[in-house]
């Protein structure tokens, strides 16, 4: 099964960190955002990705294409300028870097990978870190028969709230103030139905797409009570590495 990670965004109240990177390439504990994330599919038997770029995409790139050799065990003779690797990475990841415009919107960049979306997949934003069981997750959806599963987390006031009832979403109101029940949390599991549902680039996948599947009784929810922490804010991002410097990465699911 791939995973769909949205990295196009322009991360503009992290702009202190993100005015020469795109916010999934900040750092914690030496490693991008991205590469926390996708460890936690890995670890989990993904390994077939497709990133959506958008804002300095190109960082995305040439981190990745020099991923093999920064990841390897060299050694290096700089009288003949050639390089032999050692030990080869352990990392078995197959990406796909997809440029789906700047100033697309999220649902904007799902609709733009068209066909590649042609089985479920999992999809979720290029900012969020939690120790979710992917793989429970992903046999909620299949149990359920729905469109779309969203996973549902424990809120902050400044997130949207869902309405469930028996882990059917009823409504889905994005960036409610007074959410006091579950807010979205990304990691999604989708249909490629959910296509018909996003009109083109200018669609907030939390939005309409969202909000019609809930009308329609085709939004599930699948409930995470462990960790999960976004990187929205320079507030957020220093509970990350600080978490990370202390021992406390509850992400990090990986040895």
């Amino acid at each position: 099964m791939k995973v769909v990670i949205l990295a196009g965004g322009y991360g503009t109240r992290l702009s202190e960190e993100t005015s020469l990177i795109p916010k999934p390439m900040i750092e914690i504990g030496g490693r991008p955002l991205l590469w926390h994330l996708m460890k936690i599919f890995s670890t989990q038997g993904y390994n077939e990705f497709i990133v959506a770029l958008g804002y300095k995409g190109n960082v995305i790139k040439q981190y990745f294409l020099n991923f093999p050799q920064i990841e390897a065990d060299l050694t290096i003779d700089l009288a003949n300028g050639t390089a032999r690797k050692i030990k080869k990475s352990e990392v078995e990841w197959k990406i796909d870097l997809i440029d789906t415009g700047t100033d697309t919107m999220t649902g904007g960049r799902l609709k733009r990978l068209g066909e590649r979306i042609d089985g479920t997949t999992l999809f979720t934003y290029g900012d969020g870190l939690s120790n979710i069981d992917v793989n429970d997750l992903v046999a909620f959806h299949r149990s359920h028969g729905k469109l779309a599963t969203v996973t549902a987390v424990p809120p902050t006031p400044r997130f949207g709230l869902l309405q469930l009832k028996d882990s059917q979403v009823t409504a889905f109101n994005e960036k409610r103030n007074n959410a006091t029940d579950w807010i979205n949390g990304g990691y999604f599991v989708v249909e490629p139905g959910v296509m018909d549902y996003i009109d083109g680039d200018d669609t907030s996948w939390e939005r309409t797409p969202c909000e019609r599947l809930a009308r329609d009784g085709q939004l599930m929810a699948y409930k995470h009570h462990g960790y999960w922490q976004c990187v929205d804010t320079l507030h957020e991002l220093r509970l990350l590495r600080d978490a990370w410097n202390g021992g406390q990465a509850h992400w990090k699911i990986w040895p």
